[in-house]
């Protein structure tokens, strides 16, 4: 991937962790939210936390000095 495409997929994983966390929040209001889905979304929200990393160190290496 060239970073043009590395920046299109960061940007789609940023939104969609944002939609998570308002999904989160929504699901966490309810009286008795159903701890299952709470779970998986964490889940998913964790993946996309990890594939952002990982794209982020693709566009900037670590350099050492």
């Amino acid at each position: 991937m060239d970073d043009s495409e590395i920046n299109a997929r960061l940007q789609a994983l940023r939104t969609e962790h944002r939609d998570l966390d308002t999904a989160l929040a929504a699901l966490q209001a309810q009286g008795a939210p159903d701890q299952l889905q709470l779970a998986r979304l964490k889940k998913r929200k964790l993946r996309l936390r990890d594939e952002i990393s990982v794209l982020e160190d693709q566009l900037l290496p670590d350099i050492i000095a």
